[in-house]
């Protein structure tokens, strides 16, 4: 992680309206300020509007989805001949074949082409049918399923919004740190990096994917090794933390400083750990105690963990979790 002197430059992919262009179908925007105003510290934002750039004007006729759930198609409110749907697929493909730089996105909820989820779909005759994702969006999941995607709107809860930010930054180092060059060794140096962190999220994910590491992995070609790790490590980050998770990590690490520190250290180490598992404190609060005598006492393995530094300390993500 880098020093809050060298914060990163994170390319991150946005819907236009949330960076204030007014794109949207009545040539108004959905500015986020959150984006706009805090991630931008960290995140290069690169912004798309599938609707214009597959040639629709602003201001313009509204797009919903009709039909089938699960292949719903894009079509105008009042002129429903005019069918979208292939159009944004292939907008959707153009992005993802040019630009692989794009660590996570940032896409505006209820869309029709950018929606992520809970995107009303409707029958022919009008009515209502069960939800689904934009068109745009599904297809670019679908294209992309490691990319971590989150919309704007869900960033307003503090675990959502953490545990989105974290997975942006392990994909960037992800692909710093093992892809421009990449190796079996660095798969493994990056797990070990990451293993406290992957716990927090899923003690069965930390289980299966070192296990896999060690076992299938080394038998495996390279290029499969590559895809198969990052898709699932991805996919059980996508599991929210929580107190007793993060409570279980906690003690692990407390375990690296057991014969280093004296009883009434240790107790002041436990009660900090555990005010934060019966909720009288947020984690930065034991973390930095931790922190505090790891590096007095700490290997450099237990220093290293991802888990300690996820992200620069000024986004202040832990002070709500």
């Amino acid at each position: 992680m880098e020093s809050s002197e060298q914060k990163p430059s994170i390319p991150v992919g946005i819907s236009a309206c949330l960076l204030g262009q007014k794109v949207r179908f009545d040539g108004g925007h959905k500015q986020s300020r959150y984006c706009l105003n805090v991630l931008s510290d960290c995140f290069e934002f690169i912004s798309f509007c599938p609707e214009v750039a597959i040639g629709l004007p602003i201001p313009r006729e509204p797009i919903r989805l009709v039909g089938d759930a699960d292949a719903p198609r894009v079509v105008g409110t009042k002129d429903p001949s005019m069918d979208v749907t292939d159009k944004l697929h292939a907008y959707a493909e153009e992005v993802f074949d040019s630009h692989k730089e794009l660590c996570g996105y940032v896409l505006m909820k209820g869309s029709p082409s950018c929606g992520m989820e809970r995107v009303k779909i409707y029958h022919e005759n009008g009515m209502p049918n069960i939800s689904g994702r934009g068109a745009y969006a599904a297809r670019l999941m679908d294209l992309h399923p490691a990319l971590p995607v989150e919309e704007e709107g869900r960033l307003h809860d503090p675990i959502l919004r953490e545990n989105f930010i974290t997975r942006v930054f392990v994909y960037y180092e992800w692909q710093r740190s093992v892809m421009e060059q990449p190796t079996l060794h660095k798969v493994i140096q990056f797990h070990s990096r990451h293993k406290y962190q992957l716990m927090a999220h899923s003690y069965e994910g930390y289980r299966e994917l070192g296990k896999y590491l060690a076992t299938d992995a080394p038998k495996a070609p390279l290029e499969e090794v590559l895809n198969t790790y990052i898709l699932r490590l991805m996919e059980q980050l996508t599991k929210r933390a929580n107190r007793k998770s993060h409570t279980n990590v906690l003690m692990h690490i407390m375990g690296y400083l057991k014969r280093d520190i004296d009883s009434e250290t240790k107790q002041d180490l436990l009660d900090a750990i555990d005010q934060y598992r019966t909720s009288k404190v947020n984690l930065t609060v034991p973390l930095a105690l931790l922190k505090h005598y790891l590096k007095r006492h700490g290997s450099d393995y237990i220093k290293s963990q991802a888990y300690l530094d996820p992200y620069p300390h000024e986004l202040g993500l832990r002070n709500y979790i």
